[in-house]
């Protein structure tokens, strides 16, 4: 794939994944992984890790737009704003510790699981 093509794909994908985010307050890591893996051909450890860092700055933006508007309870979102970093730490301990079949699959069970919430609860 020519790089002005990627770099296109890239910025289409970016906007998709930060309005996913932006949205529903998450999820844009759900298609931000598969996009670098099959599209740009990126290995698995390396499409986890930069999915990361490339939602660390769209959840910034938003979690400031929401609490501009008001919209943030921060009695509930500290604590589980303290789990979450807990959470990323261990995460990101056990990432580069386990092959890429077994992220693979973990992944798949947590999309399909997400998916199956949504449809039915």
């Amino acid at each position: 794939m020519k790089k002005k093509t990627k770099n296109i794909l890239s910025a289409v994908f970016g906007v998709a994944i930060g309005f996913l985010n932006g949205f529903f307050g998450g999820g844009g890591g759900m298609v931000c992984v598969p996009f670098l893996e099959k599209v740009l051909k990126k290995p698995t450890k390396v499409s986890h890790a930069t999915a990361i860092l490339i939602i660390l700055p769209i959840s910034l933006v938003s979690a400031a737009v929401y609490i501009i508007a008001g919209k943030f309870q921060w009695q509930t979102g500290l604590p589980a704003g303290g789990g979450v970093i807990a959470g990323g730490l261990l995460g990101a301990l056990l990432l580069s510790k386990m092959s890429n079949g077994v992220i693979r699959m973990i992944f798949a069970v947590v999309m399909i699981a997400a998916g199956g919430k949504l449809l039915f609860f």
